[in-house]
C-alpha cells in the first residue's frame, strides 16, 4: 500500500520519443511534455486501494455543473444507419428538457445553423465510458478547468442508446465502433477549419478513441488525444474480472447496466433486430451480454472473438498523433495485465502515465476532487497553446516487414464490412 495515499508515477515510452517544436522556438519532446502535465498523485488515503477508489463512485455527489445542448446526427455510414447525439457544452441555461440528462436541452434548428466558426479555439471531442453519456461525473471532472478557462470548445459523442438517446436502426455500439466519432471528427473539421481538434476518451470510450486514432494513422485529423482507463485487451480484462468475486461482481454491475440499456429500447430492438430480448434480460454478467448481443449484431462466433478483434493494444502501433494514455496499476476493471507496454515503448508517437492508486477513472483526492483532471488539461492546454502543432509531420505508419515477405498490419481486423466503401 502507497504511503498515506501517495501514489507513484510511471511513463514507458519509445527510446526517442517524438520531438515537438515549441512556439517559442525551442524543442521538446512528447515525454517531456507529458511529464510536465503530470503533477504529484495524492489521493485520499481512506480510499487505500483501486477497489475501494472505484466503489466510491457510487457515492452520488453532485459533480460539477456543465451545460449541454443536443444535435442528433444522421449516420453517414453506408451501413451502419440510424442516429447518434452529440452534447455540445454550452453556457448556462435554464431549458433543460425533461427525457434528457441533467441541464441537457436540445439545439434549436438556428442555433445549431449557427455553430460553423472561423475562430482557432481548441476544440475538444471525447468519449464516455461504458453505458455512460456526458452526463457521467468523471467526465465532468475532467473537462471543467477547460470549460472553466472560456479558451475550449467541447462536445460529447454520445454512444447509440446511451445519455436516454434514441436507436433509431437497431444498431447499439461495440469496442470498435469507430464510424461515429470519425464522423463527428470530419463534420467538426469541415465546419471549423481552423480549429485544431483533440480527443479524450474514457475507458471502453478510451478503447474505441485509440482504435481510431490507430486507423486513421498519418490521415488523423486530431492533433492529439488523451486515452483515460483503457482497457486495451478486451480479452484480458474478461478473463481477469471473471477469475476473482469482486471481478464478477463488476462483471455483474456492467452486465445490469446494459440489460437496462437494452430494456429502455424494447420497442427499437424487437421491431429492427432479431435479438432474443428475453434471454438477454436473463443475462447476469457483461460477457453473457456480450454473447447475447455483440456476437450476434455483428457476426462475431463467440464474445471471445469479439473481445480480441475490439482490442485497441495492436492499434497503439498505427497511431501517429501525440498519445497520452493515463491509467492506474490497481485499476480492477481495466486491469494492469492488459496494458500494451511493448507496443506503447515501439511507437514515439506514444506515452503511457501509469499511476499506482486511482482504481477505475477514479483518482479520488481528499475533499472529492479528482487527480485525473490535472493531467488531462495540462496535457491538453500544453499541446494547443505552447506547441506548434503545424511542425509536426506524422510519417507513414510502419507495416512491419519482414525479411520473408510477410507483414504485420496494427489495425487490420477479422470483422470484414462486405460490399460498403468506407
Amino acid at each position: 500500500m502507497d504511503w498515506f495515499g501517495r501514489a507513484k508515477i510511471s511513463f514507458t515510452h519509445h527510446t526517442s520519443p517524438l520531438t515537438l517544436q515549441q512556439k517559442d522556438g525551442t524543442t521538446t519532446d512528447l515525454l517531456k511534455v507529458c511529464e510536465q502535465a503530470t503533477p504529484p498523485c495524492q489521493l485520499n488515503p481512506l480510499l487505500f486501494n483501486g477497489h475501494v477508489q472505484t466503489m466510491w463512485t457510487v457515492v452520488k455527489e453532485h459533480g460539477p455543473q456543465i451545460y449541454y445542448r443536443r444535435k442528433i446526427f444522421d449516420s453517414d455510414h453506408k451501413l451502419y444507419a440510424g442516429t447518434f447525439t452529440v452534447d455540445f457544452v454550452t453556457e448556462p441555461h435554464q431549458d433543460f428538457e425533461e427525457k434528457l440528462p441533467p441541464r441537457t436541452a436540445y439545439f434549436s434548428e438556428q442555433d445549431f445553423a449557427n455553430l460553423p466558426s472561423d475562430d482557432s479555439k481548441p476544440m475538444l471531442i471525447v468519449l464516455h465510458g461504458l453505458s455512460g453519456g456526458s452526463h457521467e461525473i468523471y467526465l465532468r471532472h475532467a473537462i471543467l478547468p477547460l470549460v472553466e478557462s472560456g479558451k475550449w470548445e467541447i462536445c460529447v459523442v454520445n454512444s447509440r442508446g446511451c445519455a436516454n438517446s434514441a436507436v433509431t436502426s437497431g444498431l447499439f455500439f461495440n469496442a470498435r465502433a469507430t464510424w461515429d466519432i470519425r464522423q463527428v471528427v470530419k463534420w467538426a473539421r469541415q465546419n471549423f477549419p481552423n480549429r485544431p481538434l483533440f480527443g479524450v476518451g474514457f475507458s471502453l470510450g478510451a478503447n474505441i478513441l485509440t482504435n481510431y486514432v490507430g486507423e486513421e494513422g498519418e490521415g488523423c485529423l486530431l492533433k492529439g488525444a488523451v486515452a483515460v482507463g483503457n482497457p486495451f485487451n478486451l480479452d484480458v480484462t474478461n478473463r481477469a474480472l471473471r477469475r476473482t468475486h469482486l471481478g464478477r461482481l463488476y462483471q455483474r454491475v456492467m452486465g445490469t447496466n446494459m440489460k437496462k440499456l437494452v430494456a429502455n429500447h424494447k420497442e427499437t430492438v424487437l421491431k429492427y433486430t432479431n435479438l432474443d430480448y428475453d434471454r438477454i434480460q436473463n443475462i447476469t454478467y457483461l460477457n453473457e451480454f456480450d454473447r447475447e448481443v455483440q456476437t450476434v449484431t455483428w457476426g462475431y462466433p463467440t464474445e471471445d472473438a469479439y473481445y480480441r478483434d475490439a482490442s485497441s493494444c495492436d492499434a497503439v502501433l498505427g497511431i501517429r498523433i501525440p498519445f497520452m494514455a493515463l491509467s492506474a496499476a490497481d485499476d480492477p476493471i481495466a486491469v494492469e495485465e492488459a496494458i500494451p507496454y511493448q507496443e506503447i515503448k515501439q511507437n514515439p508517437y506514444t506515452v503511457l502515465c501509469l499511476t499506482s492508486l486511482g482504481g477505475h477513472l477514479s483518482w479520488f483526492e481528499l475533499g472529492g476532487g479528482r487527480w485525473h483532471t490535472r493531467p488531462i488539461c495540462n496535457f491538453l492546454n500544453k499541446m494547443a497553446f505552447d506547441i506548434d502543432l503545424d511542425a509536426i509531420k506524422p510519417d507513414a505508419c510502419d507495416k512491419f516487414d519482414s525479411q520473408f515477405r510477410t507483414h504485420f498490419d496494427p489495425v487490420q481486423r477479422k470483422l470484414q464490412i462486405l460490399d460498403v466503401d468506407q
